[in-house]
């Protein structure tokens, strides 16, 4: 598959390249999008949600009424879950979220993933993407000369460029990553993939080398 190369100014080079059908033009598999994706999103949770059970809760361990004669149910603790003020009934505690892949399902998931993005014709490879001062306007105008200020956005660079990071960072329907910090979910979140020359270097290189 050729996709033609573009310049950051929006105007064609001239130029196409050949995309690896062995990176965008495997036959996507679901399932395994499916185990990256929530694998992705379970990573993020913090887990820091708590409440107090009864052994937690500050009051005085006093028993509040006689046992018998009141009338009513026996009642030994103000830190029971029944009173106002009392301790929660098996309420969230902190925990890890965090689970595990295996290395190969993740790199199938991001085949899959960037051969659903060829499919669709979702794919602009610019020649070189660099920004001389960290402006948001300066990378406004690039998404602009692409029609993409819009739409949801992933910028996939072949190395880290500052700049360019910084400049995107002001933009909620844009997200900058490199090649090798690639994943599924991005992947899959954005409307528009415009890949950097170089990061296709990456792709052919190292994706296909861990296969």
């Amino acid at each position: 598959m050729e996709i033609e190369v573009y310049k950051a100014d929006g105007s064609k080079t001239g130029r196409t390249v050949k995309l690896n059908e062995n990176v965008f033009g495997i036959e996507p598999n679901d399932h395994v999008l499916y185990l990256d994706v929530k694998h992705y999103m379970a990573n993020q949770r913090q887990g820091t949600s708590s409440t107090k059970e009864k052994w937690a809760v500050a009051h005085s361990t006093k028993k509040i009424k006689k046992q018998k004669g009141t009338g009513g149910a026996r009642a030994g603790s103000i830190k029971s879950p029944v009173f106002k003020g009392g301790g929660s009934v098996f309420g969230p505690q902190p925990r890890e979220y965090n689970t595990k892949l295996n290395k190969k399902v993740k790199l199938l998931a991001r085949l899959s993933a960037l051969s659903y993005k060829a499919k669709e014709s979702n794919i602009i490879v610019v020649e070189n993407l660099s920004i001389e001062t960290p402006k948001t306007k300066l990378y406004k105008d690039f998404l602009n000369n692409f029609n993409i200020f819009d739409k949801k956005s992933l910028i996939v660079l072949g190395e880290l460029n500052k700049n360019v990071y910084l400049s995107s960072r002001n933009l909620s329907k844009s997200k900058v990553v490199t090649s090798s910090n690639l994943n599924t979910y991005d992947v899959l979140n954005c409307q528009t993939l415009v890949l950097e020359e170089k990061a296709l270097d990456y792709f052919n290189s190292n994706l296909l080398g861990n296969r």
